[in-house]
């Protein structure tokens, strides 16, 4: 029998993909970052590993609607950091 694989939705691009396609946003009380190991606690939210969704996941702000909290900027700055310093 063929084992289940775990599908997550990117919150830009609502593209459902494997789960290890995707980097995980953890939000663990106040603070918000990337889960690069995906085994942070706290609460989670996939979006693809592209520039550009994560370029518009800080454009449109879409992590204070999936988190229902206001996400300061300094959190979506540090994201975009985080995964352009792992792009390299």
């Amino acid at each position: 029998m063929e084992k289940k694989v775990p599908m997550r939705t990117c919150i830009a691009c609502r593209v459902s993909k494997p789960k290890r396609e995707l980097i995980r946003v953890v939000k663990n009380g106040e603070i918000i970052g990337l889960d690069l190991t995906g085994k942070m606690n706290g609460r989670g939210a996939y979006v693809c590993n592209d520039k550009a969704c994560i370029t518009k996941l800080c454009k449109q702000k879409l992590l204070n609607k999936v988190f229902s909290c206001a996400v300061d900027e300094a959190a979506y700055k540090r994201i975009e950091e985080e995964f352009l310093g792992k792009e390299k």
